[in-house]
């Protein structure tokens, strides 16, 4: 056993020594095999370099833009108007009410009732008029004969005027007849028949006015101070139809129950075909920025976790910049993000920035950076 003991100690000592002691012939020899690798930078649409021991980062130049930071707001699409229009005289119905979804005209019937004897009543009250125009007349002149007295003069005017007031009331009964759309709009409802009977303040139709149409949202109050009247809104609806407006209206005291604030957006003329009570997202255009749009994929993390970008300065040495995000576009074709934090126009590293690191010197000529700024 002890022999066992001592060769197995043997063998363990000999493997950690050949672990341990260097060997400087081997290291030399792969050290001279293997020469150290550069790095250029070209631009996004230039060759890489040929060198197959010179690794390639692409890069272009950024230069600073407007932002215009927008604030989400979730409301819905409602009607410019919507009116219930109600009779103001008793009576059946005699013609065919306007279909409901019709287009109509200010002034268009809707619902028409039985004139009855509401003709006779008017000719009647004209008659009375007359009469007592004519009795007035004669009192005049003969008070100017002092054959009648001022108070049977002043009594006789004020039975005309007691006439005229019974002819307007004749023909506004008349008028009344025939119920009219009180603005352009659509026929949203209608109630009543031929032959129904309607009673006073009984509802013949109601219209709707969609033109324009409005967005309706709630502002958080912690967000009201940055919109404004006159602010440009984009808005998409629930089926993926994009629209635009202008705020025209913002409350000035909050909803008890939410503490948020209405916002009334009034859409572009041509959009005739929107229907009320659609779920909408808009963007309410609010701040002025000045930020930089780069793509997604250059971003990367510092030692500390920090968001940031590399760049490359006047002497093609590599850095390391923090930066903030502060919104994004989504177009599919050149999507992109902006971001805060850099001065001015920067040389941004948008392809192999985990394979340099700051302080790094690359071989980079920025000539085409130079032209494609001057050509903007």
């Amino acid at each position: 056993m002890k022999n066992q003991h001592m060769v197995a100690v043997g063998i363990l000592v000999a493997v950690t020594a050949w672990m341990v002691i260097p060997r400087g012939n081997d290291s030399i020899e792969e050290s001279s095999q293997t020469p150290q690798r550069q790095v250029a930078a070209v631009s996004e649409g230039g060759s890489p370099a040929e060198n197959p021991n010179t690794m390639t980062v692409r890069a272009r130049r950024v230069s600073q833009e407007t932002y215009v930071e927008r604030i989400r707001v979730r409301g819905r699409t409602e009607a410019f108007r919507h009116v219930q229009v109600r009779a103001e005289q008793a009576g059946r119905i005699i013609s065919e009410p306007v279909p409901r979804g019709a287009r109509v005209s200010a002034g268009d019937v809707l619902c028409e009732i039985a004139v009855d004897d509401r003709d006779d009543s008017l000719a009647e009250a004209i008659a009375r008029r007359d009469q007592a125009q004519m009795e007035y007349e004669a009192s005049v002149d003969l008070q100017r004969r002092d054959l009648q007295s001022e108070i049977a003069v002043s009594q006789l005017k004020a039975a005309v005027e007691s006439a005229q007031t019974a002819v307007t009331r004749a023909e506004l009964a008349l008028a009344n007849t025939r119920m009219l759309a009180p603005y352009d709009g659509v026929v949203e409802t209608r109630t009543v028949e031929v032959g129904d009977l309607l009673n006073v303040g009984d509802v013949c139709a109601s219209v709707l006015d969609n033109e324009p149409m409005l967005l309706i949202g709630l502002v958080p109050e912690q967000q009201v101070d940055r919109v404004e009247v006159g602010a440009r809104v984009q808005g998409e609806l629930l089926g993926g139809q994009r629209i635009s407006g202008t705020v025209t209206f913002l409350a000035s005291s909050a909803d008890p129950i939410s503490r948020s604030y209405r916002m009334e957006v009034t859409v572009d003329p041509g959009k005739t075909q929107i229907r009320s009570g659609i779920t909408t997202e808009m963007q309410v255009d609010s701040d002025e920025l000045q930020a930089h749009r780069i793509p997604p994929s250059a971003l990367s993390l510092d030692d500390a976790g920090e968001i940031g970008v590399k760049l490359i300065d006047s002497n093609n040495e590599v850095y390391f910049q923090n930066v903030s995000i502060i919104g994004d576009e989504t177009n599919q074709i050149d999507p992109g993000i902006w971001v805060t934090g850099l001065n001015g126009s920067v040389t941004l590293i948008t392809l192999g920035q985990e394979i340099v690191f700051p302080g790094q010197r690359v071989d980079a000529n920025f000539e085409w950076a130079e032209q494609r700024t001057a050509q903007r």
